[in-house]
């Protein structure tokens, strides 16, 4: 877990991504798809460093999809740091966030609520 990259400004989670060793995270002005990423793109506007520091609900670029929605609401609710330290013990403790391709232990999710307890717990 590469910790000093954190969680993305869609919520995904930069520091277990497996592209990490050519990607300095989204904040370093580096990040490969910063022209076209619409959460960039938006919470720059706002002035904003994560979408998770906005107010508003929104399911707009990659919040559309579970996972980062759902890591979103966890720091939302817990904050990054508690994020950081479940996705640690969890990954210690063998849940995987990509395997062979980028589907791993915290996709396939269909209930946010369901994916947020097993960021929680590790447990399904």
């Amino acid at each position: 877990m590469k910790r000093e990259l954190g969680i993305a400004r869609c919520g995904l989670a930069c520091c277990l991504c497996s592209e990490n060793e050519h990607c300095s995270g989204c904040n370093s002005g580096e990040c490969p798809d910063k022209n076209w990423c619409e959460n960039r793109k938006c919470s720059l506007s706002k002035n904003l460093g994560h979408c998770y520091n906005c107010n508003e609900d929104c399911k707009k670029g990659l919040l559309g999809k579970i996972k980062p929605y759902a890591f979103t609401l966890f720091v939302k609710r817990y904050g990054e740091e508690c994020l950081l330290n479940c996705l640690e013990r969890n990954g210690n403790n063998g849940i995987i966030y990509h395997r062979e391709s980028l589907n791993g232990d915290y996709d396939g999710f269909e209930d946010v609520e369901k994916l947020i307890e097993f960021i929680k717990t590790g447990q399904k």
